[in-house]
């Protein structure tokens, strides 16, 4: 059936709650993508930041496969052994001592901002409910996790939203320091700004951070949602920083394409979750839980964080290239690969016809071309894409 048929009955049927490209994608394989006429792609979004090993990779396959011959679900009120071994990898892999397994990143911010609260009273502070976010920055679209983001346009038509969150400048500590409050309980961000425009910490920012927290009483949570499991090149993105959280969210990557999600906290903290202060139906289940398990193995195996930053610089690299050699180029950033190149003008029409040429990639903030391919990706397809990219810079260079 022809591509537009498929469009035509998903526009029917689905809320209108994305502008979707016109691809109707049937398979995928390493970092490729196929449609449903056949045609290829390479993938440089990796469903943002999802498909961390690349799609229908084996040991995931076969993983979830074997998952599904054995038991798919129970409920939280029982242990499972997928369940067990997923918490017990990301406490040896990270500063936490405990995990609340979840479906998705905006599930686990709005878990992690209860268990703020609920620590606060524990610790006989009810007066401290307030959270500390960044301007720019992203943490969900459920209603509390729009509210502590910091970007007034997804907010729009909700209103009135909860109150108790305030936003100050990213990469700003006086700001910040001055925002501090009687009633502020802890402090939100993302170690890097993604939807925000691929946006890193300035040299001490965090460790600013950490201080001010440390000395003030309040809890440091860092959503790390798109930058943690590898992306930046390390296994979490304040590793690099040397700064160590109360709290920290995971989803996107987890389970490499099924819906994960996750809250770390350390001992002292996570104790204020108690039977029944918070739940989920579907959260760690079996099927899920064993994809992670893979997925996390797979990424924790000897040198796969050394390829991670090795191809990330190659790409830096020809990134940069690219925007001396064109005058509609601004600046590269990037760590890992998680990488942006800054345009002097909108970038969607970019976005299009490089989806035109095969390569998926996507834009934010409007300017801003945004890079966050499978861990695996080569440098063979960060050249293809480079060179698609440079004809179509120079274009826009006659053009302005």
């Amino acid at each position: 059936m022809a591509t537009e048929n498929w469009i035509e009955r998903a526009d029917k049927v689905l809320m209108q709650t994305y502008s979707r490209a016109p691809v109707v994608f049937v398979r995928g394989e390493g970092v490729h993508l196929f449609d449903e006429r056949g045609k290829r792609y390479v993938d440089f979004l990796a469903g943002i930041a999802v498909c961390n090993l690349g799609h229908a990779h084996p040991k995931v396959a076969q993983a979830v496969a074997g998952q599904a011959g054995k038991l798919v679900h129970v409920c939280n009120l029982f242990y499972t052994q997928p369940m067990i071994e997923l918490a017990e990898r990301l406490v040896a892999g990270s500063f936490a001592e405990r995990v609340f397994l979840c479906n998705s990143g905006a599930e686990a911010n709005e878990g992690a901002m209860k268990l703020i609260r609920k620590y606060q009273k524990m610790k006989g502070r009810p007066e401290r409910y307030k959270i500390i976010t960044m301007k720019g920055s992203f943490h969900g679209r459920t209603m509390a996790a729009l509210t502590a983001t910091g970007q007034d346009k997804i907010k729009q038509g909700f209103e009135p939203l909860p109150n108790g969150y305030v936003h100050v400048p990213f990469n700003d500590l006086e700001a910040l320091a001055g925002a501090v409050d009687e009633a502020t309980a802890a402090i939100m961000l993302e170690p890097v700004l993604g939807e925000g425009g691929v946006v890193f910490p300035e040299p001490g920012f965090l460790q600013g951070i950490r201080r001010l927290c440390s000395e003030r009483g309040l809890l440091l949570i860092l959503d790390e949602i798109q930058t943690g499991l590898g992306r930046t090149g390390s296994l979490f993105a304040h590793q690099a920083e040397g700064v160590s959280p109360d709290m920290m969210t995971l989803a996107k990557g987890l389970a490499n394409g099924l819906p994960a999600g996750a809250i770390l906290a350390t001992e002292e903290v996570a104790q204020a979750f108690t039977p029944g202060s918070h739940g989920t139906t579907f959260g760690g289940t079996p099927l899920v839980a064993a994809a992670a398990v893979a997925t996390w193995d797979e990424l924790t195996r000897p040198g796969f964080m050394e390829q991670v930053q090795r191809t990330g610089a190659y790409f830096l690299d020809k990134l940069e290239a690219l925007a001396r050699a064109h005058a509609s180029a601004v600046t590269v950033r990037g760590r890992g690969l998680m990488l942006a190149l800054a345009l002097k003008a909108p970038a969607a029409g970019l976005v299009r016809d490089l989806l035109e040429l095969g390569f998926v990639v996507n834009c934010t903030q409007e300017t801003i071309l945004r890079f966050l391919p499978p861990l695996i990706i080569e440098p063979v397809h960060i050249d293809s894409l480079c060179q698609a990219l440079d004809g179509l810079l120079a274009k826009m260079d006659k053009e302005s």
